[in-house]
């Protein structure tokens, strides 16, 4: 009886970045989530250059990450296996891929969890606290996971920051024994990420033409990382400072001189030569 050659199919290759979709056609929820988002790239900035020298991490504002493969990708962005933080830093990976620039962060192929997520809640953060896990029925009824969930069980991100920007509440989650524990705030009212050396907390100010409370960055010595403008700024007004210091020294000089002229006057007045004494 002549046997039937047994086929094997080939494994299906995990699609990368450029076979997954990117956007899903959705418009942000409030003005103030795209300023906050510039914000913090903008001022942490100066520190990721001194942690990553060769330029080796990347910052996702609301872009996708993929941590499970399912057919369609998704219907909506987090429907499936992606999700989208309003914010996210990820150290130790390249800045771009073959050259091209990141349309998502896929972390089956990437295999580095992001160090820290931030989430800008509109609502009351109920559904940035969402624990749902995914569950897969008998008839393959997909429940779909609540962020919290998947941040903490499957992306497994050190740190999670939840920030009301109804309320000015921010909770901050660091991820022990595979659990997430709420911090609480050190005597600054800050969190700290220490990894960074840097730390987390909020800002009364305006920004962008917008006074607001806004989720900012200090260094662990509770100094605030300023924005590239605010550092312009301050260069601006150091400068005039040392030019007034500098006027200052100069018509302190003038009238010592001045004040030299009349004395020496004075002297000769009296018969007395004040450049032989």
């Amino acid at each position: 009886m002549t046997q039937t050659p047994l086929k094997i199919d080939k494994p299906r290759a995990f699609p990368d970045h450029t076979q997954l979709p990117d956007e899903d056609g959705t418009f942000r929820q409030n003005f103030q989530e795209h300023p906050q988002s510039i914000i913090l790239t903008d001022s942490i900035g100066p520190v990721l250059q001194t942690v990553h020298p060769e330029g080796d991490y990347c910052i996702g504002q609301d872009c996708g990450i993929y941590w499970r493969e399912t057919d369609p990708p998704r219907s909506k962005f987090f429907v499936g296996g992606a999700i989208a933080p309003d914010w996210f830093y990820v150290g130790n990976v390249p800045a771009l891929l073959d050259g091209q620039i990141r349309r998502s962060y896929v972390l089956w192929r990437e295999l580095m969890a992001p160090l820290i997520v931030l989430e800008f809640a509109s609502g009351d953060g109920a559904e940035e606290r969402d624990k749902t896990p995914l569950s897969l029925s008998n008839t393959e009824t997909v429940t779909n996971p609540g962020k919290f969930w998947v941040y903490e069980r499957i992306i497994r991100v050190p740190y999670y920051g939840i920030y009301e920007i109804k309320t000015g509440r921010l909770e901050v989650y660091h991820l022990r024994d595979l659990t997430y524990q709420k911090l609480a705030p050190n005597d600054r009212g800050h969190y700290p990420i220490y990894p960074l050396g840097i730390e987390l907390g909020l800002w009364q100010g305006s920004y962008q033409n917008q006074e607001q409370l806004w989720l900012r960055w200090w260094d662990n010595e509770g100094n605030l990382l300023l924005t590239g403008h605010e550092r312009a700024d301050l260069a601006e007004y150091r400068a005039e400072q040392e030019k007034q210091r500098a006027e200052q020294e100069k018509q302190r000089a003038e009238l010592a001189e001045q004040k030299a002229a009349k004395l020496a006057e004075r002297l000769r007045e009296m018969g007395i030569d004040p450049d032989m004494v």
